[in-house]
């Protein structure tokens, strides 16, 4: 609390409470399943990657208010933090919380210890709640500085060696490496700049950690880096507009060879304006949803959540960027925050890594793209052996669905509330190979999860 001191064993006793409450520790390496869809824990059991955007997470909050962030997200199901070591706020230049920064004269074969720990113990504290760092090496400008703060320090030595001090330091820890930092891979230069970065990584944590590329707005890391063998499942930014159609994003990912996982990095915010514009109003929990519902639903290894005044930690002093409507404190229990576990619990309920998008089973739907009805089951492309077949409504609308895939003669039909996590059973009917129907609109006027389960 800004103004007041706490008493060293009243914090002891917060930072002991904190503790418990986060006992699960994450995993200490992920892979790709072996399908190439998914990622698995280090037993092969899946691993659903549902993050929160943090990026000034090192650069803004003290050790305390990082203790509670992080102990919040846990708490609301989360598996991955996605932050970043060198900030995008003028991170080189402006220090820490503790007042300290990165480099040494801003050199980056000169790196500042006591930044570093300080990292150190936030993303240990990640481990302790079971949370992975979705770590970027720094933010983009200061490989290309576009409309950033910048200044660009990295060249393809700078990079390699900054790649393998923080590779070497984090290899025990819980970590995916997300190179990029929303800007375009403009020329030669930063390609090489990233490549040397990758090349370090790898040389630092011994190939222990996966790696990703967050890219700019609309954009997609196949574009730069599909083939690259360092990139181990691509993400996209579909950007902070309404209506976004993140779920062909997603498609044209899933459809590329060779296989790799795919997921959106950076939806709309939850509170952002839209389309950064406040008169256009805020993207709200519907939103953030209908985002997520529909990436996962459409092949998804999992889905990032973001909140505008979170991933900033904006509070009342500092200066705002694009109009965030609460501090962070306040904006960690925004309904979607919370709602997003009721996903994670929906897809960790069916069979995991046999699940595909399956959009070919709606027969009959609305054409309108902001209706857009995504599909998903778990069966074997061409057979009909399906289990489930659900169906993620972002708005009120009839639709008719093929169920001959699912191989049974009757069907439990069940409607999935993504506010709440409560599923309300209509009951089983006889399995004629198709149905029509529309969400319990009366309930609640906008979005539904239809879940179809073959029942003997």
């Amino acid at each position: 609390m800004r103004g007041h001191r706490h008493h060293p064993i009243v914090l002891s006793f917060i930072v002991c409470l904190a503790a418990t409450l986060c006992s699960a520790a994450a995993p200490a390496r992920l892979a790709v399943s072996p399908n190439g869809r998914y990622l698995v824990d280090g037993g092969g059991h899946p691993f659903f990657y549902l993050a929160d955007t943090a990026w000034e997470l090192f650069h803004r909050l003290n050790e305390e208010e990082a203790d509670h962030y992080l102990t919040r997200r846990a708490e609301q199901g989360f598996t991955v933090i996605q932050c970043v070591l060198l900030a995008e706020f003028d991170g080189l230049r402006t220090p820490n919380a503790n007042g300290d920064l990165p480099f040494i004269d801003g050199d980056p074969s000169r790196p500042n210890e006591a930044y570093f720990r300080h990292a150190d113990r936030l993303i240990d504290r990640m481990r302790e709640c079971g949370l992975t760092a979705g770590l970027l090496p720094t933010w983009g400008d200061k490989w290309n500085k576009k409309w950033g703060d910048g200044p660009e320090v990295f060249t393809p030595s700078t990079a390699r060696a900054y790649g393998e001090f923080i590779g070497r330091r984090y290899r025990s820890r819980p970590v995916i490496w997300i190179l990029g930092g929303d800007r375009p891979v403009e020329n030669d230069t930063h390609r090489a700049i990233l490549t040397a970065m990758a090349e370090g990584l790898r040389a630092g944590d011994g190939g222990t950690h996966l790696m990703t590329f967050h890219p700019c707005g609309q954009q997609q890391s196949s574009h730069y880096f599909h083939d690259a063998t360092w990139l181990a499942f691509n993400m996209s930014q579909t950007g902070h507009a309404r209506n976004a159609k993140n779920f062909e994003f997603i498609a044209r990912d899933y459809a590329r060879s060779p296989v790799k996982p795919c997921l959106d990095g950076e939806p709309g915010y939850e509170d952002h304006p839209n389309g950064f514009k406040a008169e256009n109003g805020w993207l709200g929990p519907h939103d953030a949803r209908r985002s997520a519902y529909w990436a996962v639903f459409s092949g998804a290894c999992g889905h990032t959540y973001g909140c505008h005044a979170v991933w900033q930690m904006w509070q009342p002093g500092r200066a705002p960027k694009n109009y965030p409507l609460t501090s962070w404190r306040e904006a960690l229990d925004l309904p979607g925050a919370n709602q997003m576990r009721h996903l994670r619990a929906l897809i960790e309920s069916k069979p995991y890594l046999t699940r595909i998008p399956d959009q070919a089973l709606l027969t009959r739907g609305p054409k309108e793209p902001w209706q857009h009805i995504a599909v998903t089951s778990d069966r074997t492309p061409g057979a009909k052996n399906a289990t489930f077949l659900m169906a993620y409504f972002p708005h009120h609308a009839e639709a008719a669905f093929d169920t001959s895939v699912l191989g049974a003669p009757r069907l439990r039909v069940a409607w999935f509330d993504p506010r709440t996590g409560a599923t309300h059973d209509t009951g089983i009917r006889p399995n004629t190979g198709t149905l029509s129907l529309a969400p319990p609109s009366h309930l609640h006027p906008i979005d539904w999860v239809l879940v179809l389960t073959a029942e003997p």
